[in-house]
């Protein structure tokens, strides 16, 4: 008997040690972003918005330490992929979360369906992955790529610009928001240029679009790409002349690069650096302190990926191991986002405000963005019908 009573205590014991170091295991997190190229700024600013919310919460999220795994993909979908089978294969992550570009999203989506991983997703959003192929285990903490687009087409039929012209990359995001700006706006379209993924030089695109002569110009350009363009339409005696629209061309990350060159551009998208809910004023003012820049929506979006995960986390108390509930708790989407009050969609992607920024000094004399106006609240995606779990 005191042999049974000695062994059942030992078995007590080890249970309430794994029960113990269960509730204080790590979590690990493979975050991918373009890191090297044309894009690196984007990634780059996704990382550190990422990681201005685990320093501010100690290195954990949900009260559990989190180990935090980046990759570079070098905006080639191939180099994703490996990338992602590392994170699943030999870094066994809990979670994928990131990824900068629609091509590499595309790509991976796949391998992350096959291996029933849980994906949270901070910048791109294909539209097949918001329809046909969307998947339960995904959540994507940024918009779906037409709606930046979307956004600036109500603004131009609301401008009642008579004909645009529309300049994007040849690839998944680019076609994306093409046919969201063409979704709500209705006039003429003048010119619709696809150009190369990471191109620098705009001079044939500009020459045939001074020859069009629109009444306002639409352009999808992240990163240096934009930074390019701006620059060269401006030498081009066309800033002020034409109206620029814009989406993921102007912004924290480039206009460091742009000042006042930019001034006077629209932009659109889901938040600005001048929001005034708590939880934005807040991310803005530490992350200017770090890391001494504006923060881009890149960072906004991977910062707010983290507060996510972190209510999931504090409602499943750390646990990862049922992944129906964790996804439930991230689906609740229960935490003050900086973009203001979201839901989300059947097809894991947010129902949110859309918004009109142009490109202007703050109080503090600094080139940043300022708010217009909100001409899409309460927007959802076009492709979530087609989502059939």
């Amino acid at each position: 008997m005191a042999f049974c009573k000695t062994a059942l205590a030992a078995a007590l014991t080890l249970s309430l040690g794994l029960t113990a170091g269960s509730a204080l295991a790590e979590v690990k997190i493979g975050f991918l972003a373009t890191l090297s190229g044309a894009g690196a700024a984007l990634g780059q600013d996704m990382v550190d918005g990422f990681n201005l919310a685990l320093d501010q919460n100690g290195g954990k999220l949900g009260g559990q330490e989190i180990v935090f795994l980046k990759e570079d993909d070098q905006l080639k979908p191939d180099v994703g992929v490996q990338a992602v089978q590392k994170f699943l294969e030999k870094d066994k992550v809990d979670i994928v979360a990131g990824v900068t570009f629609s091509n590499v999203m595309m790509a991976i989506a796949k391998p992350l369906a096959d291996a029933g991983v849980t994906f949270v997703g901070s910048n791109a959003g294909p539209a097949p992955l918001a329809g046909k192929q969307c998947n339960p285990g995904f959540f994507f903490a940024s918009w779906q790529n037409d709606g930046q687009a979307e956004v600036m087409g109500q603004y131009a039929a609301d401008q009642q610009y008579k004909n645009v012209y529309l300049i994007t990359p040849n690839y998944q995001s680019g076609r994306d928001q093409v046919l969201g700006f063409k979704r709500f706006y209705k006039g003429k379209i003048s010119g619709e240029v696809y150009t190369q993924l990471g191109q620098q030089d705009y001079s044939a695109e500009l020459l045939a679009l001074q020859a069009a002569n629109p009444s306002a110009v639409w352009v999808f350009l992240p990163g240096g790409m934009g930074v390019n363009f701006v620059k060269q339409y401006k030498q081009f005696g066309l800033m002020g002349k034409i109206p620029l629209l814009s989406a993921s061309t102007v912004d924290g990350s480039t206009l460091p690069a742009l000042g006042n060159t930019a001034l006077g551009v629209k932009a659109g998208t889901f938040w600005g650096p001048d929001f005034t809910n708590a939880t934005s004023q807040q991310f803005v003012a530490a992350f200017e302190k770090k890391y001494n820049r504006i923060p881009s929506q890149y960072a906004a979006q991977a910062y707010d990926s983290a507060l996510l995960i972190d209510s999931a986390l504090k409602k499943t108390k750390g646990d990862v191991s049922d992944k129906k509930a964790f996804r439930d708790a991230l689906r609740a989407a229960d935490y003050q986002s900086l973009r203001g009050d979201y839901a989300f969609n059947v097809n894991g992607f947010p129902i949110e405000d859309f918004y009109v920024f142009e490109v202007a000094k703050n109080d503090k004399g600094q080139v940043s963005l300022k708010t217009l106006g909100k001409p899409l609240p309460k927007h959802s995606d076009a492709y979530f019908g087609q989502c059939k779990y």
